[in-house]
């Protein structure tokens, strides 16, 4: 072999460590916040009982009834694990591939992880929200970010996701204090959710046999070709509830965002798994 083709090689090889090395990043910085995140101390959560949800609209209170949180405790975390597909734009083939997100509503703190690929390409996406901040990083072939945002826009955009979170997947939490409430009608209730330096607010509504089936905001932002946020109408209908340690939960939904030209569902997802009060 000569001294050439053995240079080659070994640039090669350099190459595929780094790559590889890469590629455990954004997979390895979620679980090492993961791990701080379930590590970090909380009280021992309240029993959900029928004198904490009187104050509540009756459409709240008639789903934490149909949907079996009523008698048990708030949980500290919640993990959802989907099958999940996102769309660049209207059109474009999908990028599929799981995805795990996790919540704590006391700290509070949320992290969203997904792997897809683009391009036939691999992608790692990392979303952390934690109450006055954010982030969100999409890694390209485990070599470069192509979206590496954060700020108070993206923070105000992911408070209205992890108020999304909550409504769906612990709704235990929606008498806590940082929540206040408007009665529509027997199946609607709007609901504004204060953490820190921001405030948002939704549209709840509900089926004829209680379930939530749909969340409305105009507080979200979509993510723009130049790296901007623009604040659109934004929906996540949901169906097929399914019953996860006794606690009733929507499987299938879409997030759908409202542009002039008509809407435009850039994700759909699958639950696979639900988990509360994830051990550490």
């Amino acid at each position: 072999m000569s001294a050439w083709m053995l240079i080659v090689g070994v640039l090669v090889l350099a190459g595929i460590g780094v790559v590889m090395g890469m590629r455990r990043g954004l997979g390895a910085e979620y679980t090492r916040r993961r791990a701080a995140m379930l590590a970090a101390v909380a009280e021992a959560p309240p029993l959900l009982t029928e004198a904490l949800i009187v104050p509540l609209p009756l459409p709240v209170q008639r789903y934490l009834r149909v949907c079996g949180w009523v008698g048990k405790p708030l949980p500290r975390s919640v993990q959802v694990d989907f099958d999940a597909t996102m769309f660049s734009q209207p059109g474009a083939a999908g990028m599929h591939g799981p995805a795990v997100q996790l919540d704590r509503f006391d700290l509070p703190r949320r992290l969203f992880f997904m792997r897809t690929r683009m391009a036939g390409l691999p992608v790692a996406v990392l979303h952390d929200y934690r109450g006055d901040g954010a982030s969100m990083q999409v890694r390209l072939a485990s070599l470069f970010d192509v979206v590496d945002l954060q700020g108070d826009a993206l923070a105000r955009t992911e408070t209205v996701t992890l108020l999304n979170d909550l409504c769906f997947f612990a709704p235990a939490w929606l008498v806590d204090a940082r929540l206040s409430w408007r009665t529509v009608d027997d199946r609607r209730c709007g609901v504004e959710f204060t953490q820190g330096p921001h405030r948002v607010s939704a549209e709840l509504e509900f089926n004829g046999d209680g379930e939530l089936v749909n969340f409305h905001s105009d507080d979200r932002g979509a993510l723009q070709k130049d790296g901007s946020l623009r604040l659109l109408h934004w929906s996540t209908p949901m169906r097929d509830y399914c019953e996860f340690d006794g606690r009733r939960v929507a499987t299938r939904g879409d997030a759908v965002y409202r542009y002039p030209e008509g809407d435009f569902a850039y994700g759909r997802f699958m639950l696979q798994q639900i988990r509360f009060d994830v051990a550490p």
